[in-house]
């Protein structure tokens, strides 16, 4: 018999809702063929660690780096140490470092592929007369960190960045400054303010079209160290032009979790590869999608994906930068991890009615590795909210 479960909705009612997805058949486990796709992974939190959750970092280090061999076992390569695993939202820098660590070690354990998150979150903000050198000194700490462990590098965008630079000529120094002390190419990280607000105006320019040229002129000065660069703005357009225009041999990789299908299938100038928080959520039923598209079968691809793209604009919805609550909690009813906490204790930062969408997004999605273990696991959500 189908599944059903009571859940709240919006209005503050309650509706037998009925499972529709039957349990997810596993996809084969193949390298990707046609794109290149990063999952940005989140990461598990110690539950019973007696600290102040708002002020340390504790994780569960083997559901952690388990989830990491998940995703490498579907295909994906691993994109470590990024906003989805909370930079800037809890997970410190002296935490991070471990986590590199310890997951390029896992990564040359199995062959998997990975790339580091490098940025300049040890200047802790705000902070007065922070100036150009001291963010330029704090990226080249953490890229020699990574690089000395053996990792490639994302350069990630940086607050710090932000908050002192005073036009786009602050960005060509430090960039350029950087990109010139790199040994391998990096893959650089355009993320919009929607999902971090301290990021507004990057590039020199609050307007996206003129942050752009700025951007794009520091690829073309430094493209023999760019391997790519993702951005994260939800608008499929600008993805799209400045994909375009990038140099040769310089891979974009959308950051886009509302527009993700389209752009990763591409067009007739060009396609994206991927580098994706939602990833992490949607990981088996991407991996099908992906090796869909490997196969030539554009129709199955996008009838794969379709129902994902709701899900994803869900967990992606205002305020943008709260959503690794839903990653996180997908992970927790699909029985990654043993529990629903998290680094900061954001697990509070979404409500129990969007909880419950998510829950009926997710089903529809056909991304239910055991559906009544998730069940269970909702009413137990459900039932501390009081939600018989």
């Amino acid at each position: 018999m189908p599944q059903t479960i009571t859940l709240p909705k919006a209005d503050g009612t309650l509706e037998a809702y009925q499972l529709v997805s039957p349990p997810q058949n596993a996809p084969a486990t193949r390298p990707f063929q046609s794109r290149v796709a990063f999952a940005a992974a989140h990461v598990v939190c110690d539950p019973l660690a007696d600290l102040n959750p708002t002020l340390e970092t504790r994780l569960d280090w083997e559901a952690t780096l388990a989830y990491r061999h998940y995703l490498w076992s579907l295909g994906f390569a691993v994109a470590e140490a990024m906003d989805t695993a909370q930079r800037g939202m809890g997970l410190d820098w002296s935490t991070t470092q471990e986590l590199i660590e310890r997951s390029l070690a896992e990564a040359r354990s199995v062959g998997g592929r990975i790339a580091c998150g490098a940025g300049t979150d040890q200047l802790l903000l705000p902070r007065p007369h922070v100036g150009l050198a001291e963010v330029q000194a704090a990226y080249s700490e953490q890229c020699a960190f990574v690089e000395g462990e053996g990792g490639r590098i994302i350069l990630m965008a940086s607050r710090a960045l932000a908050a002192c630079a005073i036009g786009p000529d602050d960005y060509a120094q430090v960039y350029g400054h950087i990109l010139g002390q790199v040994s391998q190419p990096v893959i650089l990280h355009w993320l919009g303010d929607v999902f971090d607000p301290a990021l507004t105006g990057y590039w020199g320019s609050r307007e996206v079209s003129v942050a752009m040229e700025t951007c794009l002129s520091i690829i073309a000065e430094n493209a023999a160290k760019i391997d790519g660069i993702k951005i994260s703005l939800l608008d499929e357009a600008y993805e799209i032009e400045m994909r375009r225009r990038l140099p040769a041999g310089v891979k974009m990789y959308t950051g886009d979790d509302f527009n993700y299908p389209a752009l990763i299938e591409g067009d007739a100038a060009g396609f994206s590869h991927a580098l994706l928080g939602i990833f992490d959520a949607i990981a088996p039923v991407a991996a099908a999608a992906l090796q869909a598209l490997d196969a030539g079968d554009k129709a199955r691809y996008q009838a794969i994906f379709a129902p994902t793209v709701p899900l994803s604009r869900h967990i992606f919805q205002k305020p943008t930068y709260f959503y690794k609550t839903g990653i996180v909690f997908l992970a927790y009813l699909n029985g990654h991890q043993s529990h629903f906490r998290m680094v900061g204790g954001q697990e509070s930062a979404r409500s129990i009615p969007h909880l419950a969408e998510l829950f009926r997004l997710a089903d529809r999605a056909g991304l239910w590795r055991d559906p009544e273990l998730a069940v269970e696991r909702m009413r137990h959500i459900l039932a501390v909210a009081g939600v018989a």
